[in-house]
């Protein structure tokens, strides 16, 4: 089985280590885990890898967050992956810092990110393994909070839970999603 796993977030210095690049975050740490490279290719920076049985396609689009979409649907076809074997792993501001939560579909939540795959695919209907960056900011400033970095008591809990959603990632490929969410979810 082939799998489509993307990390949400945004290209270039300035957006290294923010909340908002936290898909990127566990893609690399996935990667890392299995001596996998990524390559520069159309539309993101793409590795393969294998877990088991299962062929992983790991995708960290270049698009900036919000064209997320044509990345996302270039290489589902490119690889040829059916839309339940898709994976998208992306920041959530309504989940505590580092609870990890995994989903079939729902509605993107006022993400752009998810909103542009949801228009790019024609339906919400993919999976996503949601990681929480918290949401203590002021009204109204929402954008500097997602594209700032961790504290430093944050950050010790996001190192921590990476490893996990690495995971949760795996089992999601060897077992399928509910197997992956009875386990993983709230973690």
């Amino acid at each position: 089985m082939k799998y489509l796993i993307v990390g949400l977030g945004n290209i270039g210095d300035e957006y290294d280590g923010t909340r908002h690049n936290i898909g990127f975050r566990v893609l690399d740490a996935l990667a890392k885990a299995s001596n996998t490279a990524f390559e520069d290719r159309r539309y993101g920076f793409v590795g393969h890898m294998r877990v088991k049985n299962a062929e992983l396609v790991l995708l960290k689009p270049s698009t900036y967050m919000n064209l997320s979409g044509n990345a996302v649907r270039y290489w589902l076809a490119q690889e040829k992956i059916p839309i339940e074997n898709l994976l998208v792993v992306v920041d959530d501001l309504s989940l505590p810092v580092g609870t990890i939560r995994m989903k079939p579909g729902g509605s993107d939540g006022g993400h752009n990110g998810l909103r542009h795959i949801a228009q790019m695919l024609g339906t919400q209907a993919y999976n996503r393994l949601k990681f929480g960056i918290g949401n203590d900011f002021p009204r109204g400033c929402q954008v500097d909070f997602v594209l700032s970095t961790f504290p430093p008591e944050d950050e010790a809990v996001v190192n921590e839970k990476v490893p996990v959603a690495v995971e949760a990632i795996k089992a999601f490929a060897l077992s399928g999603i509910q197997f992956a969410m009875c386990n993983y979810n709230g973690k």
